[in-house]
């Protein structure tokens, strides 16, 4: 295990942008298992309870796929198939990895209470519209699709935080 702060931030902020990028570009089972070969090094290399934070991995994962699988079956969201999809797999890599993010890289978010409501409605949303630009995701209403991720990233982004702090204290700083 990596024994600096710093340096296992960094590494973890690079896992995470690493994984976005292979989910988004190439999306698919080979980007997922990039995804989960990442989420392998952080559990060894990087986590400090890897038990612990397995599981609020898994748990932060269920919540997102099924909040952007809601978003698919109302049309939010599109794959660009023409038929109605549960949430795409690689949509589920990018939870499994940004879940990493919460007790390190992003860990500074949670320390002011205001924080995460006005960073989750921009930061969450921008991800998406990042997606659909590079073609992996259509917002068929952009308009409509960015209001419903925002809205759903203010109470998706805090409620994993209070997760974490409650249910997985070890992990909150």
């Amino acid at each position: 295990m990596i024994q600096s702060d710093t340096v296992r931030n960094t590494i973890n902020f690079v896992l995470f942008q690493a994984g976005w990028f292979a989910c988004v570009l190439f999306p698919g089972l080979p980007a997922v298992g990039f995804v989960l070969l990442l989420v392998g090094f952080h559990l060894v290399f990087i986590s400090q309870h890897r038990f612990i934070e397995l599981q609020f991995i898994g748990a932060g994962t269920v919540i997102g796929g099924v909040l952007d699988g809601i978003w698919f079956q109302t049309g939010i969201l599109d794959d660009g198939s023409g038929s109605v999809v549960l949430t795409p797999v690689w949509l589920v890599g990018i939870w499994a990895i940004f879940m990493t993010t919460l007790s390190h890289s992003l860990s500074w978010i949670s320390g002011r209470a205001w924080l995460p409501f006005v960073c989750a409605p921009v930061a969450g949303p921008f991800a998406y519209w990042s997606a659909s630009k590079l073609g992996t995701v259509e917002m068929p209403d952009l308009q409509m699709s960015l209001l419903a991720l925002a809205l759903g990233w203010l109470v998706v982004f805090p409620a994993l935080l209070y997760l974490r702090k409650f249910l997985y204290p070890e992990l909150a700083r």
